[in-house]
């Protein structure tokens, strides 16, 4: 969604809201596509002595597998924004102004890019996820296998019987 901006900027106290849903269903996370529906994207942008401040809230539905067992998450994401928007910067590399271009803001690739910085790094069903044994793929949420996994690896036996 492109936003012209040029009566906020202009006129002090003026404002502007926008409510829309997001398409970020093609957006590729660590091979998959969890977002199941739209991204709901809510807020406003007030317009002050030059500058306007962006104050928004995403709330959106994510499922994708766990990164350790592989169950399928399904989760509710919700978090809120807010930028200080500029048309000129004293310095190009401020990163506490969002620079606008001839009054028009990029509002759909603002708001991906906060929510993909905002996204954990790791996907977890649980905090204390055991995941899968690595030799027969046993869940060990759901209960223990019989593999031997204190195998040591044939490089570093040599330093086993220094121990020994």
């Amino acid at each position: 969604m492109l936003l012209n901006l040029k009566k906020v900027f202009s006129e002090d106290s003026e404002s502007c809201s926008f409510d829309y849903g997001l398409d970020l269903s093609s957006t590729d996370i660590n091979g998959y596509y969890p977002f199941v529906s739209p991204v709901s994207v809510k807020g406003t942008i007030k317009g002050r002595d030059g500058f306007a401040q962006l104050n928004a809230e995403v709330s959106f539905e994510f499922s994708i597998p766990c990164d350790r067992c592989t169950k399928q998450i399904n989760k509710h994401f919700q978090y809120t924004f807010s930028h200080v928007l500029v048309l000129s910067l004293e310095n190009e590399d401020d990163i506490n102004y969002i620079q606008v271009t001839d009054y028009t803001l990029d509002l759909d690739e603002l708001m991906r890019a906060d929510i993909l910085l905002e996204l954990p790094t790791k996907f977890l069903c649980c905090e204390d996820c055991k995941g899968l044994c690595p030799a027969c793929g046993q869940d060990l949420n759901k209960g223990t296998c019989n593999c031997n996994l204190h195998q040591i690896d044939p490089r570093l036996e040599v330093l086993k019987k220094l121990i020994d």
